[in-house]
Formats: structure tokens, C-alpha cells, sequence
């Protein structure tokens, strides 16, 4: 069973700062990397930012820092994405996803490094109006 994606609103306006949930299995929340990758409409999949296992360490795009924040509860088993003032630019999916047990968490903006999750959430849409 894989994490599963779900937003925090339907429409947000530009500048509201909506959250995501991703549900992850209790197995994965302490043991793997979880990232969040966005994917706008007609572009490539996007590393946006990644935390550790642990939860003690966050890692962000060059282009999501400041902008964005990933955060843990490990009891609720839950990995959020706060998006700061939203804009029309981050329209699209978002997916919560892990990496294998042991994979690094500094890598996750590149194809290649993208490629590393290995398990996915289904992805929730993030539409956003003027």
C-alpha cells in the first residue's frame, strides 16, 4: 500500500497558503523518504521538497524554497506541503511519494533522482483561481 495524496481545499485563490495531507502507511513514516513532486500541466514532474525519515531534516527545491513547507507527523503519520501565497504557476498535481528504505533524501529534484520513489500517491489536484 502506498501513501495516498489528498488536498486541503478545492479551489484556493492566489495568495491563500492551502495545505496538503499525504496519508502514508505507518511502515513508511519512520523509514523512508517522503517528497512531494509536482507535475504542472504539459511539463515534466517537479521535485518541490522532500523530509527525512526521521522528520529532522528538510530538503527543498532551489525554486520551492521559501515558498513552500514540508513537515511530519509521525503520529498521525501524515506529511504536509504548505504552499505559501499561492499563484497561478502552481496549478497542477501534486504526489506524495517514498523512497525505498535506506534511499537518500537529498535527492529528489532531477529525473533521475525522481525516479528513486518507488512508491506513489494517486497525486491531488491543486487548481487555482485568479
Amino acid at each position: 500500500q502506498g501513501p495516498a495524496a489528498e488536498s486541503g481545499a478545492g479551489l484556493v485563490q492566489s495568495g491563500k497558503s492551502p495545505h496538503l495531507v499525504c496519508t502514508v502507511p505507518a511502515s513508511l513514516t519512520t523509514t523512508t523518504c517522503i517528497g512531494w513532486i509536482r507535475q504542472a500541466p504539459g511539463k515534466d514532474r517537479e521535485g518541490v521538497a522532500a523530509i527525512s525519515p526521521a522528520g529532522y531534516n528538510t530538503y527543498y527545491a532551489d525554486s520551492a524554497r521559501g515558498r513552500f513547507v514540508i513537515a511530519k507527523d509521525k503520529v498521525k503519520n501524515e506529511v504536509y506541503l504548505q504552499i505559501i501565497k499561492l499563484t497561478p504557476e502552481d496549478h497542477g498535481m501534486y504526489y506524495c511519494a517514498a523512497k525505498r528504505q535506506g534511499g537518500g533524501c537529498n535527492g529528489f529534484v532531477s529525473p533521475d533522482e525522481i525516479a528513486e520513489f518507488t512508491t506513489w500517491g494517486q497525486g491531488t489536484q491543486v487548481p487555482v483561481s485568479a
